[in-house]
């Protein structure tokens, strides 16, 4: 084979003549230098905008074919086809479709902050329609595009030929407003890609003016005048990190958030109206998402879905169901929905052909110095046009001061060479001023017209003296540039659409999850759940209660609290350790569920137990945790060495092998803790008797327990709060704490309750406070919900009255204080919801 090929390569010069010579190349090589050809191609003539004007090739050659052609914005639309026609047979050998797609969207007032086309007829909607064909619609510049080609034709920017150099189009517009910024651009090269987002044109015009103003400004600075992008959609941008790092670095990613608001109906439900959508959001298929999740009750609170677009707007209405929580449903919607979307900034744009990252200062910078460059190129044109003519009324003032001897001379001479040369020599004038007293009419001998011309002289020779200083001083120049740029702004500003906040943009788990309160439950084998507190029913004193959870043989509920769900928990275990949870962690279940294993959420070790549950919102290194075990000791560690957490948990405390946590409780400075031992004792003392300590530490003694006794419990004793204490058999009171004298730490306490067989023994212990209810489980499952102020209040020693009918065989394990108390007053029931 290979012989083959050799003797075909030998041949080949004869079979293409004895002139032909062939190369040879490496494949690899020849891709290589190919590929990169035509990635230079795309990048240039394609796909990337200038810095300079803000267009790429297509965009600046419709507007120039539009512009040639007359379709100016003071003459009739005509059909869209014509200007894409002219185009590309012009300038732009490509498809139709391509050309006329580009001149739709330069068209389209939710693409383009300033519209640069004035479309009639279809030119697609926000909903994803598409334009109609361009046989149906017409178009033309609209003002604000001829602002870009304003001075076009006053040489301030070079021209290169056409694709069959037959015609010449401009490299670049002057672009009297920095386009780049204004408008953005978006588009895909090879290995590359640029997406900048639109701002305002007031804002943009300020900007560049500030910079010339302050050349050493910075980034703050500018933020100052233009604080980020505005999107023709409107919306609000979440939070201003992205901004500052596109502004920056030219690279930077923006969170775009619709703009909604919530309204009540005449029936008590809500509805949430969104009126503005991100940039660039399919308002259809936003639609049909909205839909999608309410049929996969991934929304179980929307009731209906319906568009209210009319002329004035593009509103979205959702209704919600009764008892749905508005910012919770529209936090889903923002998690779930392109009703939150993200703007990724890539800064990238020509400069010189080539393709950079900039940062908005080197965009203004770049932008500046090409009005400089307009402007002076402008000036030069005009100076040379002032001096031209100026040079020409000259001409005509010598003859008109020497008419007669001009008439002679021209009347006397055979051509109108010798007239011109006989001219030329008796009065020293240009070839040019010749040439224009020979072609002047009779008319412009009179006294008038000499008059008219002098004046004409005279305001030229201001506008060469003008056009010489602004071209000698380049602050003048500088203000040429402002002051029209503000006269754009006035003609053409409008104002800001996209709102910009402060705000985090992050959606967390807590934003999806309405902060209700909840009731907690967990039984000595384990098992969790969380249930809304309007589950159970508040009843009178000495009702039987509800059944509250389905327990396996020999469990029942040993913890109880009633927490939002927004809330941290703080799980204390029998191997001293801390574990952390939120309240929503926890699996909602209904009242019967046994609820979902403790080991499932936190990784307990074998024989390790929770022993004690707190819930807190934030952890506060004013505040402190007061530990409180079985046998009486105690311990106080700040609470905000609690607030990192680690999935195999932290060190709580340090506890001895025959002894077990029963309690812990935040504390702050000042306060006093109450302990209640099962022996009916009390004893209260100053937190100050306990000096914190860390983490890894045993404690120090805080109350004295008889043997065969335990401390039930250790709570806070604020100035206005009662203490409520239970028997196992369901008999309680509440005490003022103000009647249990504070002593030292260590003692064995005061008498708090009579205790008879009858009532049994000491069981649990809360501080409470009026207007509060307490919930109390037993060994069963069994729970009560009452209010405290149906719970008699009595002194110390007395035996206390029926809070619960406990069932025989039955008794009390737990005690819940919620911060709620129901004003249903129906009957006492038993039975399940």
């Amino acid at each position: 084979m290979s012989e083959e090929i050799n003797n075909e390569v030998q041949e080949a010069p004869e079979a293409f003549g004895s002139q032909s010579t062939i190369l040879s190349t490496e494949l690899g090589q020849e891709m290589q230098t190919s590929f990169l050809e035509y990635s230079m191609s795309v990048i240039v003539s394609r796909a990337l905008p200038d810095v300079r004007d803000g267009l790429k090739p297509v965009h600046r050659r419709i507007l120039y074919a539009m512009y040639e052609s007359g379709n100016t914005p003071n003459k009739p639309h005509v059909k869209s086809a014509r200007p894409v026609g002219d185009c590309m047979g012009k300038y732009h050998p490509h498809g139709d479709a391509a050309i006329y797609d580009t001149m739709v969207r330069l068209a389209q007032d939710f693409s383009m902050r300033v519209p640069l086309v004035d479309g009639h007829g279809n030119f697609g909607s926000i909903d994803g329609d598409s334009a109609a064909a361009m046989r149906y619609t017409e178009a033309r510049l609209d003002k604000p595009a001829m602002e870009l080609l304003r001075d076009l034709d006053k040489e301030t920017v070079d021209f290169q030929p056409n694709y069959d150099e037959s015609l010449e189009e401009p490299q670049v517009l002057p672009a009297r407003f920095p386009n780049l910024l204004v408008n953005g651009s978006n588009g895909i090269a090879v290995g590359m890609a640029t997406n900048i987002p639109p701002h305002n044109l007031g804002e943009t015009i300020d900007a560049c003016c500030y910079m010339m103003d302050n050349p050493d400004c910075t980034t703050e600075d500018l933020l100052k005048v233009m604080p980020g992008p505005d999107f023709p959609t409107g919306g609000t941008i979440m939070g201003r990190r992205g901004i500052v790092d596109a502004y920056e670095t030219g690279r930077g990613s923006l969170t775009v958030r619709a703009t909604a608001r919530i309204e009540e109906r005449k029936n008590g439900t809500y509805s949430i109206v969104i009126s503005e959508i991100p940039y660039q959001v399919n308002r259809r298929r936003l639609l049909e998402k909205l839909g999608e999740l309410v049929r996969d009750k991934k929304l179980p609170e929307v009731s209906n879905v319906h568009d209210a677009a009319d002329r004035q707007g593009i509103d979205i209405i959702i209704d919600l169901k009764k008892n749905a929580i508005p910012q919770v449903v529209l936090n889903k919607l923002y998690k779930h929905t392109p009703l939150q979307t993200g703007f990724g900034v890539n800064m990238l744009a020509l400069v010189d052909g080539v393709p950079r990252v900039l940062s908005l200062k080197e965009t203004l910078h770049y932008y500046i110095c090409h009005q400089k460059d307009v402007i002076v190129r402008r000036t030069r044109y005009e100076l040379a046009r002032a001096e031209e003519r100026a040079h020409i009324l000259e001409g005509y003032i010598i003859a008109l001061d020497n008419i007669d001897e001009v008439i002679h001379i021209i009347r006397s001479s055979q051509t109108d060479k010798e007239a011109a040369d006989r001219l030329t020599e008796r009065f020293a004038l240009s070839k040019k001023q010749t040439d224009a007293i020979l072609e002047m009419r009779l008319r412009r001998l009179t006294g008038l017209e000499r008059e008219k011309i002098q004046a004409e002289l005279e305001e030229l020779r201001q506008k060469i003296d003008y056009f010489k200083r602004v071209l000698a001083d380049e602050k003048l120049v500088e203000q040429i540039i402002k002051e029209e740029m503000q006269e754009i702004k006035a003609k053409f500003g409008t104002p800001r659409k996209t709102q910009i906040t402060s705000e985090s943009k992050d959606i967390d788990m807590e934003d999806l999850i309405a902060d209700d309160s909840m009731v907690v439950t967990m039984t000595k084998g384990g098992y969790i759940k969380r249930l809304p507190v309007d589950t159970y029913r508040q009843q009178k004193r000495g009702g039987k209660g509800t059944q509250g959870t389905n327990l396996k043989e020999d469990d029942f509920v040993e913890h109880l609290f009633v927490a939002t769900n927004h809330e941290f928990m703080l799980f204390f275990t029998s191997f001293g350790k801390a574990y952390r949870l939120k309240v929503y962690d926890i699996p909602e279940a209904s009242r019967q569920a046994r609820g979902t294993a403790v080991v499932n959420l936190i990784p307990l070790s074998p024989g390790e137990t929770v022993q004690a549950v707190i819930t807190t919102k934030e952890f506060s290194p004013d505040e402190y945790l007061l530990f409180a075990t079985r046998n009486g000791m105690v311990k106080k560690t700040s609470l905000d060495q609690y607030a990192r957490s680690r999935r195999e948990g932290l060190i709580a405390i340090n506890l001895r092998e025959d002894d077990e946590l029963v309690s812990v409780r935040i504390v702050k400075p000042g306060q006093r803790a109450i302990m209640v031992s099962s022996a009916g004792k009390a004893i209260c003392w100053e937190e100050s008797e306990v000096r914190a300590m860390g983490r890894d530490t045993t404690g120090v003694r805080g109350m004295a327990v008889p043997e065969g006794e335990r401390v039930l419990g250790l709570e806070i004793a604020s100035e206005g709060s009662e203490l409520l204490v239970l028997t196992e058999f369901g008999y309680g009171k509440r005490t003022a704490v103000e009647e249990y004298p504070t002593h030292h730490r260590g003692g064995q306490g005061v008498n708090t309750l009579t205790m008879t067989e009858k009532k049994g023994r000491l069981a649990a212990m809360r501080v409470v406070q009026e207007g509060q209810g307490v919930m109390v489980s037993t060994k069963e499952g069994v729970i009560v919900r009452t209010p405290v102020d149906g719970i008699s209040r009595l002194g110390r020693p007395a035996q206390g009255v029926k809070v619960m009918d406990v069932a025989q065989g039955d008794c009390v394990v737990a005690l819940a204080v919620s911060a709620e108390s129901a004003d249903d007053d129906s009957p006492d029931e038993e039975g399940e919801l």
